[in-house]
C-alpha cells in the first residue's frame, strides 16, 4: 500500500476515540511514531496512559462519547493543546450480546446503540463543527464487515454499524462545501479482543450452523490502513475502505 510522505504528517493532529485498546491503541501508537499529535479518548485513564507510553505528542483525555458535552470538551482541549484538528478516528464501539433479536433486552440494545451510534454521532458532530471553522478535515468512521453483511446473532452490533454507513455518507455529502471528507473503514477479523466476543478464535458460528476458527490479521496492519487514509490530502475522498484477514469467510456470508 503506497503511503503519503511522512513529511506531510509532521505536526498534524488526530483525535482517536476508543484509544485505550485494540485498533484505537495500535493506530495511536503508529501515528505518534510518524510525527502526529494524537488526542487519546476513552473511558479509562490508565488504559490511555498505557497507549501513550509517555509520548510528548499524546494528549490523554478520558471521555465518555455518549456524553455530548464531554466530547465537546475533548475537542476544545485538543485545540487548546495542538491547535487545529485535522482528523477524527471515530472508533469507540462494542460488540454487544451475541443473541437473536427475541433474546435482546431493551437495556442491552440501548447500551450498544448509545456507544456505537450515539457516541459516533457525538464525536462526528464536534469534529464537523471544528472542521467547518478550520477549512476542512477528515472523519474516519470505524464501521465493520457487519455494516455490509451480518454475523449470526449480532443484531444490535449489525444495526448500529449499518447506521455508521448512513452517518458516513451524510457527513461526506453535507461536508462537501467545507472540504470535510468522511471515510468508513470496514475491518474484518483483525486480532483484537472483539474476536473473542463472537468466538472467531475458538469457532465462530456460521450461517450453516457450523463453528469455524476464522483467520485473523495483525492489528498493526489495520492501523497502517487507517494511517494511510488519515494522511491522504483533502483533495481526495475515500468513501469506503474494506480490509479483512486473508481467507476470512466474508464474501458469500449471510
Amino acid at each position: 500500500m503506497a503511503q503519503s510522505p511522512h513529511s506531510s504528517r509532521q505536526g498534524r493532529t488526530i483525535v482517536i476515540t476508543g484509544a485505550g485498546s485494540g485498533i484505537g491503541r495500535a493506530t495511536a501508537r503508529l501515528l505518534l511514531s510518524q510525527g502526529w499529535n494524537v488526542a487519546l479518548a476513552g473511558r479509562t485513564k490508565v488504559t490511555l496512559e498505557e497507549t501513550a507510553q509517555s509520548h510528548p505528542a499524546a494528549l490523554i483525555h478520558p471521555t465518555d462519547v455518549t456524553d455530548p458535552s464531554a466530547v465537546d470538551k475533548l475537542f476544545a482541549a485538543t485545540h487548546q493543546r495542538f491547535g487545529s484538528v485535522d482528523v477524527l478516528f471515530n472508533n469507540a464501539g462494542v460488540f454487544g450480546p451475541a443473541v437473536s433479536i427475541d433474546e435482546l433486552t431493551p437495556e442491552q440494545w440501548d447500551q450498544v446503540c448509545q456507544i456505537n451510534l450515539t457516541g459516533a454521532i457525538n464525536a462526528a458532530r464536534s469534529a464537523f463543527a471544528h472542521f467547518k471553522a478550520h477549512a476542512g478535515g477528515r472523519i474516519i468512521n470505524n464501521g465493520s464487515i457487519s455494516a455490509q453483511v451480518p454475523r449470526v446473532n449480532s443484531v444490535a452490533y449489525t444495526v448500529t454499524k449499518h447506521g455508521i454507513a448512513g452517518l458516513t455518507k451524510s457527513l461526506e455529502l453535507d461536508g462537501r462545501p467545507y472540504r470535510i471528507r468522511a471515510t468508513q473503514i470496514d475491518i474484518g477479523n483483525t486480532a483484537s479482543d472483539l474476536l473473542d466476543d463472537f468466538g472467531a478464535n475458538d469457532g465462530a458460528l456460521q450461517p450453516s450452523g457450523q463453528r469455524i476458527v476464522e483467520p485473523s490479521f495483525p492489528l498493526e496492519e489495520a492501523a497502517e490502513a487507517i494511517a494511510y487514509i488519515a494522511g491522504v490530502p483533502l483533495g481526495t475522498s475515500i468513501n469506503q475502505f474494506t480490509i479483512t484477514a486473508g481467507g476470512m469467510p466474508y464474501i458469500g456470508r449471510g
